[in-house]
């Protein structure tokens, strides 16, 4: 990249003269371009100077007044990482100034759900804010677990803060590492915005304690809560334009953990010694920045440290818990951050759908536990909630259950864990809050199922990352919820061997097939052998169109042997910790090639000994998709297939016939539009769309638009009415 010279380097002997409008002092804010490859941008507000260091003083009664002013909630070690974080502390400060009888201070006021939450507006150093849990990509495969997240009180005082709690510092230094790589790959770059004109929109922060698992010592930093990908670019645009996601983490993690080791004799806590490292490198650009400057025209490291190094931010300071609001006090500032963040991600979609629903999900699910919901056998809300975000791991499952019978292993934790979620104490709780926190009046059973989508996926979300978008899809479309799953009273069978539960399921065992049906049904969508399928799927990769949870449904009827069989051997070659060859196409085959590695789910014979379909040289045969629908409702398979031969030949079906293949044919284009209209959303929003909108021109969005409310108004104004005893199915 290369730098036009537009700029005038300043002059310190020439006469002073009168501000100009929107500068401060002499500052000069000349446009400079920047060439970018084979780019250019302008750069609009390049200062010459960075702000100063802030002074011990400044630092000092910033937290004087804080810790006076009782609408604030800070511990004395918070407010000291807060006011090293704050550019200017005499700022901030102001904000946080007491006046009895005038309503406090002038801090930000939100409310939610029965708490207040009180922050401060001010400008951060990059070098001083930390990028941890990113709820954009909380429900991506990712090998570095999350910490353990929990509230700070002082008595029943509940502070403005959170405690983060890793393994070691190489946990902290990974997860560091996954939230910036993860971020840099997924989301939207912001570099060229913020070489242009800076970081315009505040980010949300709060205090934080990083303690460790270790023992240790804990320190106190500022963490980013909404605007990670904004902090992120930031980094991006000070490290340049050719740096890979991979330097960018670790130049940032230099930054940010870098320690000022003690004089010999000093006893100063890590805490200090870390924001000590932090000054050290936020020293070392600065004198990078003044070094540029010694030209006619600014040197690009300059430009790139001067955009990039003030972070705008809203800070929470203060937390005041009202009477009534449901949670415990060392709840509620995490869940009034969260509801913050939901209400403007979650409503406004900024958040992809797999982000949404993890949110919603967890958030429903603690909300629960905090309710104090417990089923029938006493099991603990609590170890349920641990165990499905991934605090407690698969070999758990029979502790937190309470049934020592229970393989410890992925595939069961989630039999137990959808079965547990659809339980009608637990269900019920669920669904109010899930309702709450997305702002729905009503709850379908396929909106439960995509929720609880990302929590089922937790354990295999590396290994299986290929196969995870249809596998969400699938969920969105049913999932395992059949009728039976959420309305029976069953439990599930712990075994070793899933065929042992044939024999009693077909004999009318209801435990035994409802079991099969959850276990074989996560396996065959986890492994994409069950999707959502769409249109043009008919008569080539399935036979006929059919919910997910209707197929589930079929494989798992008392009198269906062969589908009761194909769920067992699923669920029994389900490896959470590779991928089936099944998962792939042929081409997709042929293009990876052969591995060892795979695992292969397979087709059924009621006749052979082992119930396993083989082919002429007794090798089992492949179990593909078409299959698995077709034994779900082999005589309608049938007759779709003829129907489908004999198309030409046949005189008209009868009009309720006819009725009933339109309605279908309907429901596919309307599922194939809603598919269209996600995967062009989806593309508009990758560097390589450069823009474009997802609908097109102006024209061909209104064609669309008119086209889509004619359809709505015409289904709408043509609503059946309830039979008699007939429940809605959208009655939350």
């Amino acid at each position: 990249m290369s730098v036009d010279a537009q700029f005038q380097a300043p002059q310190f002997d020439t006469v002073h003269h009168p501000e100009r409008p929107g500068t401060h002092g002499d500052e000069r804010w000349d446009p400079i371009t920047l060439k970018v490859g084979d780019d250019t941008l302008t750069v609009t507000n390049f200062s010459h100077e960075l702000p100063a260091p802030s002074e011990v003083r400044d630092r000092t009664r910033l937290v004087r007044v804080g810790q006076n002013n009782p609408y604030c909630a800070l511990p004395e070690d918070g407010w000291h990482a807060l006011s090293r974080a704050v550019v200017h502390p005499p700022a901030l400060t102001a904000q946080l100034l007491y006046q009895s009888g005038t309503g406090g201070s002038s801090l930000i006021e939100e409310h939610v759900g029965g708490a207040t939450l009180r922050s401060g507006n001010g400008r951060v150093w990059l070098t001083e804010v930390f990028p941890l849990v990113q709820p954009r990509i909380g429900q991506d495969p990712h090998a570095e677990s999350d910490p353990e997240i929990e509230g700070e009180l002082t008595g029943d005082t509940a502070h403005a803060m959170l405690v983060y709690r890793f393994r070691d510092h190489d946990h902290l230094r990974g997860y560091l590492r996954q939230t910036i790589i993860a971020t840099r790959n997924s989301n939207k770059q912001y570099d060229e915005s913020i070489l242009s004109r800076r970081i315009t929109r505040a980010i949300v922060a709060h205090v934080a304690r990083i303690e460790f698992s270790d023992g240790s010592e804990p320190i106190y930093v500022l963490v980013v809560r909404d605007g990670i990908t904004r902090v992120v670019s930031a980094w991006g645009a000070l490290c340049g334009d050719q740096a890979t996601p991979e330097e960018i983490a670790e130049r940032a993690i230099e930054v940010l953990l870098a320690e000022k080791p003690a004089r010999r004799g000093a006893d100063k806590p890590l805490t200090q010694r870390m924001a000590l490292g932090r000054q050290g490198e936020l020293d070392k650009l600065r004198a990078s920045f003044i070094a540029g400057l010694s030209g006619a025209t600014p040197a690009e490291e300059s430009i790139r440290i001067g955009q990039s190094i003030v972070v705008p931010a809203q800070i929470a300071v203060g937390l005041q818990v009202h009477p009534g609001s449901g949670l415990p006090p060392g709840e509620v500032f995490d869940d009034a951050v969260r509801s913050i963040l939901s209400s403007i991600h979650v409503e406004f979609g900024m958040w992809d759908s797999a982000a949404q629903n993890a949110e919603i999900g967890s958030r429903a699910l603690k909300r629960t536990m905090l309710d104090g919901v417990t089923d029938t056998t006493g099991i603990s809300v609590a170890d349920v909630y641990r165990l499905a975000i991934g605090q407690y791991h698969p070999q758990h499952t029979p502790q937190v259950f309470g049934d020592q019978t229970i393989p410890g292993t992925p595939l069961w934790r989630t039999v137990f864990l959808v079965h547990y979620l659809t339980r009608p104490p637990v269900f019920e709780v669920m669904k109010k809050h899930v309702k709450a926190i997305a702002g729905k009046q009503r709850l379908r059973t396929n909106t439960y199922a995509e929720i609880l989508g990302p929590i089922t996926d937790l354990p295999w979300r590396l290994a299986k990352k290929q196969t995870l978008r249809q596998a969400r899809n699938a969920w969105g479309n049913g999932g395992v919820l059949t009728k039976e799953v959420t309305d029976a009273d069953w439990q599930p069978v712990p075994c070793s061997d899933f065929t042992t539960l044939v024999e009693p399921a077909a004999s009318g065992d209801l435990d035994a097939r409802l079991t099969l049906a959850v276990a074989g049904g996560i396996a065959l969508i986890t492994d994409k052998l069950l999707t959502r399928n769409v249109g043009s799927a008919v008569g080539i990769t399935v036979p006929f169109r059919a919910d997910v949870d209707d197929v589930i449904a079929g494989l798992a009827r008392a009198d269906n042997p062969a589908g009761l069989l194909l769920l067992a051997h699923a669920a029994n070659r389900f490896d959470a910790d590779r991928v089936a060859v099944n998962s792939f196409t042929d081409k997709q085959l042929i293009k990876e090639g052969a591995e060892d590695d795979r695992y292969i789910l397979v087709d059924v014979d009621l006749e052979a000994h082992d119930g396993i379909a083989r082919d002429g040289a007794g090798v089992p045969r492949r179990l593909d998709e078409y299959t698995v629908v077709k034994l779900s409702d082999p005589q309608r398979a049938a007759q779709e297939e003829e129907g489908r031969a004999a198309a030409d030949d046949t005189a008209p079906k009868p009009v309720l016939d006819q009725m009933a293949d339109h309605r279908r044919k309907l429901l596919g284009t309307l599922t194939d539009a809603q598919e269209a209209l996600t995967q062009l959303i989806r593309l508009s929003q990758t560097p390589e769309a450069a823009g474009a909108h997802p609908l097109g021109s102006r024209r061909e969005w209104a064609k669309l638009s008119k086209l889509a409310v004619k359809v709505q108004s015409t289904i709408y104004s043509n609503e059946p009415d309830l039979d008699s005893g007939e429940e809605d199915d959208d009655a939350a």
